[in-house]
């Protein structure tokens, strides 16, 4: 099976001209990531995931490296990547189908067509009957709903989960990742869960990347069977990565 998305030796750096000093953001990263697999990736407060996420979304351009997906054809509502952040992102004015759509509206799909794609998504997530409401009627767990759906509905062969779950309350946090792994399990998507969450890394990645910082990988656990969502937390384990973590040592440039 080909990866859905695969970086080498990926480095990142800031600064450098104009007398500025170098600042090394990503130091070497890689690895790949197959359809239907969830990966998470822990580390320090700026040990430079963020910079890595912008990377694989075309945001940022590596200093060094590659970053390659085996993209399929191009539908015209598919797009190799898609990203849930930590907030929702909704625009204020726009009705909650129309924000669910909003990736396809980008594409030049028409109205009705995109209407039309982002309906289904929204009866996965429980919204059917609110895709005439606006942002500021929904809870905090429903705006992010609709941004899951905002990233389905361009089919992604990656899906990144930047922190999406990391503001709401465990309860609706739990379901939520629970919903998103049946959906991620049914179209066979490949993802990139960054979070800050060790526990939340444990019971839904297949493997854990635990970045040093700068970004690089100091270890790599795969986690085994039963399967995410599933998973207990082992006490053990957690303490492992949290250790690792806790002894990278503040940036110096």
């Amino acid at each position: 099976m080909k990866p859905a998305i695969k970086l080498t030796d990926v480095g990142k750096d800031f600064g450098g001209t104009g007398g500025k000093p170098k600042r090394v953001a990503v130091r070497r990263v890689s690895f790949s990531v197959y359809p239907g697999e969830v990966l998470c990736i822990v580390g320090k407060s700026g040990c430079g995931k963020s910079t890595l996420v912008n990377m694989m979304l075309g945001l940022e351009t590596p200093s060094r490296g590659s970053i390659t997906i085996d993209s399929k054809p191009n539908s015209g509502h598919h797009r190799p990547v898609a990203a849930v952040f930590q907030t929702d992102r909704l625009l204020p004015w726009r009705t909650v189908v129309d924000n669910a759509a909003l990736g396809l509206e980008a594409a030049g799909v028409s109205k009705r067509q995109r209407h039309d794609a982002a309906r289904p998504w929204l009866e996965r997530v429980g919204l059917e009957t609110w895709g005439g409401h606006y942002p500021h009627e929904l809870s905090g767990g429903m705006r992010q709903r609709v941004s899951i759906c905002r990233a389905f509905v361009l089919q992604p062969e990656v899906l990144i989960l930047d922190e999406a779950f990391g503001h709401l309350d465990e309860v609706t946090a739990q379901q939520l990742r629970q919903d998103c792994l049946k959906i991620i399990a049914e179209t066979n998507t490949a993802v990139i869960m960054v979070t800050h969450n060790i526990a939340e890394a444990l019971a839904t990645g297949h493997r854990v990347l635990v970045l040093g910082k700068p970004a690089e990988i100091i270890k790599e656990f795969e986690l085994k069977a039963p399967g995410p969502g599933e998973r207990k937390v082992y006490p053990a384990l957690r303490d492992e990565i949290f250790d690792l973590i806790e002894k990278q040592s503040e940036y110096t440039a």
